[in-house]
Parts: structure tokens; sequence; C-alpha cells
């Protein structure tokens, strides 16, 4: 199975950076893509971007394009999420998943297209 961690938050004032990684033992498809979702308390999980490590193709969410930038390592299997200009509403918790058969990097993220979720870990933007 695969088996996704998530690691990297923590607590920063508003304007400061962080940055996410995403460990995956291994890939379950032969497009090895990583997503990262997050979740604020009382709200929806939301997609904010995801990256195919295989062919490039890569997403932002409307609310992180210009502030976030993903990446990858493929020689250790990890995806970045680089957070930057954070901002309060940014505060959740991030995690990490595999899209599914078919799914391709590149469109709006669907958390039901996802599966090996991780974790998660805790982003705080303090105002």
């Amino acid at each position: 199975d695969v088996q996704l961690q998530a690691s990297g938050g923590g607590l920063v004032q508003t304007g400061g950076s962080l940055r996410l990684s995403c460990a995956a033992s291994e890939f379950s498809f032969d497009d090895h893509a990583i997503g990262w979702f997050r979740q604020a308390p009382g709200k929806e999980r939301e997609g904010v971007s995801c990256i195919s490590i295989t062919d490039g193709n890569i997403y932002y969410a409307d609310s992180v394009k210009g502030r976030f930038t993903v990446s990858s390592d493929n020689t250790k299997n990890t995806v970045y999420l680089q957070m930057n200009s954070l901002k309060p509403e940014d505060t959740a918790v991030y995690y990490c998943a595999e899209p599914g058969p078919g799914v391709r990097c590149g469109v709006p993220m669907r958390g039901a297209d996802f599966g090996s979720w991780g974790q998660g870990t805790l982003v705080t933007v303090s105002s």
C-alpha cells in the first residue's frame, strides 16, 4: 500500500513562509502524482495544488495561485509545497494524497478522486 507522509507545518506570522513535504513510499499508478488539500475548521476540504512527477502537469487553486509553488524531487519520491505570503485564511490541516487511476493534475481537484491520504500537517498563520 502507498503511504504518504506529510510534514513541515507549523506556526507562522502573516506574510511568512513554510515548506511542506510529502514523501511517498511508492506510487500506485504509472502517473506519479501528488495532490495537496487543506481543511480548515468548519470548512470543506479544498484542493490546493497538484503535480504530476511523470508529465509535469501542475494545478493551483485560485486562492493560492502566485503564492504557493509545488515541486518534486523524483529521486526521493517527495513533493514539496512552498507557501509564501501566508495569510490567516491559509490556516488549515494540509494533507497530501495520490490521484486515482486516470485522474490527472491540471484540473480542479476533487477529494473523491484521490486516495492514500497522508496524516496531515497543521499550518497556523497568525494575524
